[in-house]
């Protein structure tokens, strides 16, 4: 069975970097990346990294789900010495699986990291947080004055700017995507997300002791919502729009606003975009606070495996290799610079080259991000997305929304968030 897992690895991409010794007692040391688009990254850097550091360093790659990888690595006895999963994953395996880092000196550098019981399991690899993209040069343009995004963090004073830019001639300064992942996953979420408790609330949904009609986070994001619908470029087609156009507007700075996240920066730098672009919190009026942030956090973490098929000397090297990635300014450079990704340690002042990317940092470094709900169940955005889109379509009203992710809930089955 070892023997298969590892064909199969091989077949799907592997590196293996040597170093200049290539000495049989040399420490050996492997990481499964579960992010495929920097694996050419992790490819270069361990090749470098192993040559400098005398490490045997290899990176695996595998497109099935995280867990049902791992669970085929942990089944042959042959766990990989640092694992990159996402958060949901840390808080199902690490207590069986990973090495408690909580002694690790980067541990007070970061508010990303993953910890149960009082005991630190993930080491978060990059940030990621959502909000409102803005394009401040297009706003410039008509308003004649530097967009900032601390003046709009209320709907009201947010919908006065809207008026001001349809105004001076940006007839529909907003553009939606409408995208299932983009309408439930990310905004939708954040009804949950800006809850004080949001399991205490999923759970309430569960036991269909809530009236979304009458809860004041539902109706003061669909109020925004709704002002981004009715000034939406698409709004005659908005569930046929297609993502690249609507992106493309933004960039371009034919609307000024967009629901989204810094991942679109992607799609946004394809385009002759505007120089001075960001993510600001989503213009709420309300007094908890939730409009001065945004919602995010780690969006990849690595834990290193405990088990007796991992040496002392082996856990000694993973430990040396995330701590390279902290304090090391070439550590610190291949998270920012190579693979374009926000840095959640505060020690890493590098300047992250998208502007997407360096509001996001901004916000992280200053503690102003709302965490992201890791447990929703795998249907939630496909479903509830529907429902979504059904709204943005005009084909049902609030209160029926509010049914129909009411009905969701109670017969959804909910993941174990009580740790």
């Amino acid at each position: 069975m070892g023997t298969i897992a590892i064909s199969s690895l091989m077949a799907i991409g592997m590196l293996s970097a040597c170093g200049t010794s290539g000495s049989s007692n040399e420490t050996k040391i492997t990481i499964f990346n579960s992010k495929m688009e920097i694996q050419s990254q992790m490819e270069e850097m361990a090749k470098k990294y192993s040559e400098e550091k005398g490490v045997d360093l290899e990176v695996y790659y595998s497109s099935d789900t995280v867990a049902a990888h791992l669970a085929t690595k942990y089944a042959s006895n042959e766990p990989y010495t640092i694992s990159m999963v996402d958060a949901k994953d840390v808080y199902s395996l690490a207590e069986e699986h990973a090495v408690d880092l909580s002694d690790q000196d980067w541990v007070k550098e970061t508010d990303q990291a993953i910890a149960i019981d009082g005991k630190t399991y993930g080491f978060p690899v990059s940030v990621e947080a959502r909000g409102l993209i803005y394009n401040a040069d297009a706003i410039k343009k008509i308003t004649g004055k530097d967009f900032n995004p601390e003046d709009y963090e209320t709907l009201d004073s947010f919908k006065e700017l809207i008026q001001e830019l349809k105004d001076g001639g940006m007839e529909t300064p907003t553009g939606i995507m409408k995208e299932d992942w983009s309408l439930a996953a990310h905004f939708l979420a954040e009804v949950y997300e800006e809850q004080p408790d949001p399991s205490a609330f999923i759970k309430e949904l569960h036991d269909g002791s809530v009236d979304l009609n009458s809860n004041a986070k539902y109706n003061s994001l669909m109020d925004t919502f709704d002002v981004l619908k009715a000034n939406n470029y698409a709004a005659s087609t908005a569930i046929s729009a297609e993502r690249e156009v609507t992106e493309q507007k933004l960039a371009e700075g034919q609307i000024a606003f967009m629901f989204g996240g810094n991942w679109d920066w992607s799609v946004l730098n394809q385009y002759d975009y505007s120089e001075n672009m960001g993510i600001m919190p989503v213009p709420e009026n309300t007094d908890d606070g939730s409009n001065q942030k945004l919602v995010g956090g780690g969006s990849k973490f690595f834990f290193i495996d405990n088990s007796s098929n991992t040496s002392d000397a082996q856990r000694t090297a993973a430990k040396d290799f995330l701590n390279w990635l902290v304090n090391d300014d070439e550590g610190k450079s291949f998270i920012v610079n190579d693979c374009s990704m926000v840095s959640p340690f505060k020690n890493n002042t590098l300047t992250v080259a998208d502007p997407l990317g360096a509001s996001v940092k901004e916000y992280a470094d200053a503690g102003k991000l709302i965490p992201s709900y890791n447990y929703m169940p795998d249907d939630h955005y496909s479903v509830l997305g529907a429902g979504m889109q059904k709204y943005l379509a005009g084909e049902v009203d609030r209160a029926e929304l509010a049914q129909a992710i009411e009905a969701y809930w109670k017969s959804a089955t909910l993941s174990d968030d009580t740790k």
